[in-house]
């Protein structure tokens, strides 16, 4: 269990997704009921139908960065370096006015730029060594999100992604929490992204994970901004929320899963808002052992993804008033779990 000391503070945030570019527009969706999730196409679905999936239709790559950057980029990097810009202005950070060398990115990420990797490959299957195309190679690896996001914006302080299922992002938060405990960085940068591919579709549906994990998947990016307080609070910047604690278990044992969960939640067994991320049956053991006012699925709105984390705990944060205590539980149907406790507001 981390029990931050100092604590950490959220002092930014944005997310884009199926509901649009920003936090507002996912948390009125979510809020409201209303389901930003389309069919998908039956020809991608492999004979099956009645599934849905979350795009990002209204991201448009050049509203964020010049043209012939975009270009260069994969479509998970889109997402980084656009979502990344709108954390950090909402956080009152402007580019060469903080060191960089004390300023990081920590992401989750279940496929990164999954199509330029496949076109990347599909060349040296059809033609050889020829079809390589150096043009796409730096975009095959799963860290070409954060590593465009941080030669965007002048991160030169830590710089890691995580690849851990649907805890992606929860994985990558946790680290930022203690670059920031042990000095190494003033300033973190921590979410998710992926990308949602027809191609994806088509190997979730001949594999079965259409009627399964990923039912309803979706894309986009969630990137909060977090410091410690006391930093937030010298440089004048707003507190929307305090991360107070982040558990996390491995696996649930069989015959002792509630021992499990007991760990999993030992900070903190009730709340005014909980948000959830993963696969429903995954996480619903843990649902039960939480007294909430409020339960949330963000996943249901705008689709789940493998890094869906970063968008639901700035859902979440967003939607804490002062005082209030938010939960967010995340799952992968064989593990890991985590429980990050969230308190709206500033309470110094």
């Amino acid at each position: 269990m981390d029990c931050f000391a100092p604590a950490i503070a959220i002092t930014g945030s944005a997310a884009i997704s199926a509901a649009g570019n920003g936090i507002k527009p996912a948390l009125e969706a979510l809020i409201s009921g209303t389901s930003c999730l389309k069919p998908i196409p039956d020809d991608l679905a492999a004979g099956t139908t009645g599934h849905c999936w979350g795009k990002a239709d209204q991201f448009k790559a050049t509203d964020f960065i010049p043209p012939l950057k975009a270009r260069k980029l994969d479509r998970a990097s889109q997402f980084a370096v656009a979502t990344a810009g709108l954390a950090l202005a909402d956080a009152g950070l402007v580019k060469g006015a903080f060191p960089s060398d004390r300023i990081g990115i920590a992401l989750g990420s279940g496929f990164g730029g999954i199509a330029n990797a496949s076109e990347f490959l599909s060349g040296y299957y059809q033609t050889g060594v020829s079809g390589l195309s150096p043009m796409l190679f730096p975009n095959t690896v799963a860290d070409a999100a954060a590593s465009n996001a941080s030669i965007e914006y002048g991160l030169q302080g830590p710089n890691i992604t995580f690849i851990q299922r649907f805890c992606s992002a929860e994985s990558a938060i946790l680290a930022a929490c203690r670059f920031l405990e042990e000095g190494r960085a003033d300033i973190m940068l921590a979410g998710g992204v992926d990308e949602l591919t027809p191609q994806m579709i088509r190997g979730f549906a001949v594999t079965g994970q259409l009627h399964r994990f990923a039912a309803g998947f979706g894309e986009g990016c969630g990137i909060l901004v977090l410091e410690r307080a006391e930093h937030a609070r010298k440089r004048g910047a707003a507190i929307a929320a305090q991360l107070t604690a982040i558990n996390t278990v491995g696996f649930l044992l069989p015959g002792a899963e509630q021992q499990g969960i007991n760990q999993l939640l030992q900070a903190q067994k009730s709340c005014d808002q909980l948000f959830f991320t993963g696969p429903e049956p995954a996480v619903q053991p843990l649902l039960g052992t939480v007294e909430a006012a409020t339960i949330r699925y963000p996943g249901r709105i705008i689709g789940s993804s493998l890094a869906m984390g970063g968008v639901a705990l700035g859902l979440l944060t967003a939607s804490l008033r002062p005082g209030e205590q938010g939960l967010q539980l995340a799952a992968s149907p064989e593990g890991p779990y985590y429980a990050i406790s969230v308190f709206g507001g500033d309470p110094a």
